[in-house]
């Protein structure tokens, strides 16, 4: 979503109080990735406030756009591409 710039480098502290139990928790998905915790939990944090901020974003579009829109999505799917995936085999079927 938002791009780092080459001039941004400034960092600041962002103090937490958590359970122990929960620290665990993130220390071994942590180590799990590779990471450190703290790296970890701005990941974490940082795909959840974008999250966030797109469940927010507003699309607007004319009428005639919506409309075209529409009448896609209540088209049945078909084509090559869709009849390949239909046939292809099933994971939870052996």
């Amino acid at each position: 979503m938002a791009s780092k710039s080459a001039t941004d480098t400034h960092k600041h502290a962002v103090n937490l109080k958590v359970r122990d139990d929960i620290r665990g928790l993130i220390d071994r998905a942590a180590k799990a990735h590779g990471k450190t915790r703290s790296d970890f939990m701005i990941d974490a944090a940082r795909r959840a406030a974008e999250d966030a901020l797109l469940d927010q974003t507003l699309v607007q579009v004319d009428p005639d756009s919506y409309e075209h829109y529409l009448a896609v999505l209540d088209q049945p799917p078909s084509g090559e591409g869709f009849e390949r995936l239909m046939n292809a085999p099933k994971p939870w079927q052996r």
